[in-house]
């Protein structure tokens, strides 16, 4: 606790990674599982965060710790417990909280994002993927681990220290090599994001979920609309108008960039996700956007349950997805006129001298 005194947070990371052999942690008197039990009871004697980068399947030799940052596969391997959905991930990551004595767990999730799950009344989080275009996953986890561990030493609250490693995990993975996030990177990050403007109005599925039951609580009818929205021409802009004329609330689904190739073909999107999102967020006419990544929306409207489904008038009606779910649900469909003479990828061949299409 003297040294301890001296710092603001403690790491613990490499165990099973061969400076310290897998065997030495077996057994309850093991020098590892003894070693590490002093130095997270010391740490948190003097209130120093310590934030584990877990290895291995037994995560009761962290038992103490403030929080662990498994990614999905390890979460499974330590569980035992399937990790493929976002239920699935925190029944696992609650398994851990309560089996292992950890005060809360963040799963990294790849181009899924983070979950993250604490105990007792701390309640959980889904992030999504920040990163617009990933080259390299090398070192990611531990920018994350890195950033939490800075973040929670230097006092800031919970959910904004996991925010901000969701951002320099996204800046690391652009690039080639393990590497940093600078205190630049991160600002012009964060900056960019409040110039854009999109942040409150991009969500992902969960939220977007609770969002909706609210503005229902309040007796607004809630409209969903779908598409690729690769680059905004005013046809986009007729059919969004006219869906939000139908509604009180606007959804958006927006395919993810991985879908958008699969229905378009390689070099779609032209726009990645993030910046279509954002873009999209800032008409009057968007009141919400989700990326989906799925080929097609129905589980999204699933989840909804809109009020109004809005699609083109080129649409047959059995062509719709999700429509019979919607009128099931009380619901309607509506077909809006498009506005003549407008296509992203008639556009994109002009672009393009005529060389591309679809």
């Amino acid at each position: 606790p003297v040294v301890l005194r001296r710092h603001d947070g403690v790491i613990v990371d490499t165990i099973s990674k061969g400076v310290i052999d897998p065997d030495a942690v077996a057994g309850p008197a093991s020098f590892v599982r003894v070693m590490l039990a002093a130095l997270i009871a010391a740490a948190r004697a003097v209130s120093c965060p310590v934030v584990v980068d877990p290895k291995g399947r037994d995560y009761g030799i962290y038992r103490g710790a403030t929080l662990v940052t498994p990614n999905r596969r390890e979460l499974e391997e330590a569980t035992g417990l399937p990790t493929a959905t976002d239920d699935e991930v925190l029944l696992a990551a609650q398994h851990v909280i309560d089996g292992c004595g950890v005060e809360g767990v963040v799963v990294t999730r790849g181009a899924q994002g983070m979950s993250v799950l604490r105990g007792g009344e701390g309640g959980h989080l889904r992030l999504p993927a920040a990163a617009r275009e990933i080259f390299d996953v090398s070192g990611a986890g531990d920018t994350v681990v890195a950033m939490i561990a800075a973040t929670l030493a230097a006092d800031v609250d919970f959910v904004s220290a996991v925010k901000l490693a969701n951002v320099a995990a996204s800046i690391v993975v652009g690039k080639l090599g393990t590497a940093t996030a600078s205190r630049s990177e991160l600002l012009q990050t964060l900056h960019a994001s409040e110039l854009m403007a999109a942040e409150a109005k991009v969500s992902d599925v969960e939220a977007s979920v609770e969002q909706a039951a609210r503005w229902r609580q309040k007796g607004l009818t809630i409209g969903f609309t779908n598409g690729c929205f690769d680059l905004l021409h005013p046809g986009h802009v007729s059919l969004l108008t006219q869906a939000r004329a139908a509604c009180d609330r606007l959804i958006v689904g927006l395919n993810s960039d991985a879908s958008t190739r699969r229905l378009k073909g390689e070099g779609r999107p032209i726009q990645p996700e993030a910046a279509r999102a954002a873009v999209l967020a800032s008409l009057a006419s968007v009141d919400l956007v989700v990326i989906f990544g799925e080929d097609t929306p129905l589980e999204l409207i699933e989840a909804l349950t809109p009020d109004v489904l809005v699609k083109g008038a080129d649409y047959a009606r059995d062509e719709v997805v999700g429509a019979d779910l919607v009128e099931r649900h009380g619901g309607k469909l509506i077909l809006v006129e498009l506005a003549p003479g407008h296509s992203t990828s008639d556009t994109i061949g002009r672009m393009s001298g005529g060389r591309m299409s679809g």
